[in-house]
């Protein structure tokens, strides 16, 4: 079971990189939120992929680079550096550490996410 969420979580995150939030959402649980590391506190998941969309659509390219995974039942601790590359050009990297909460039925039901962006060719 560890490895089938862990091979959902991978489906989840390849969905974004496509932007496509049919496949993504199929993955989550209706009532499933999203926090980040913001201080803005919870997100319905519709808030998350509006802003997500509005941020993807900025971008040429996104790819999510996997670091390592640790599961255990029902959950995923993931670390992963989201490489992007604006249409102007820009690029830079994400580096986060994600928690990904899931339901018995092996849907998505929390995310959590610890993020810092960094401009490439800068230091953070």
């Amino acid at each position: 079971m560890s490895q089938n969420l862990k091979d959902k979580v991978i489906t989840y995150l390849r969905a974004l990189e496509k932007s496509d939030w049919e496949s993504a959402r199929a993955l989550c649980a209706e009532a499933a939120t999203v926090w980040h590391n913001d201080g803005k506190g919870d997100e319905t998941l519709e808030e998350y992929f509006e802003g997500l969309r509005r941020q993807i659509d900025s971008y040429d390219s996104i790819r999510y680079d996997i670091v390592r995974q640790l599961s255990q039942p029902g959950e995923v601790l993931q670390q992963h550096v989201v490489h992007v590359t604006a249409k102007d050009g820009g690029r830079g990297e994400v580096h986060a550490a994600v928690h990904f909460g899931f339901d018995g039925a092996g849907l998505i039901t929390r995310i959590e996410a610890y993020a810092n962006y960094i401009p490439v060719g800068q230091d953070s």
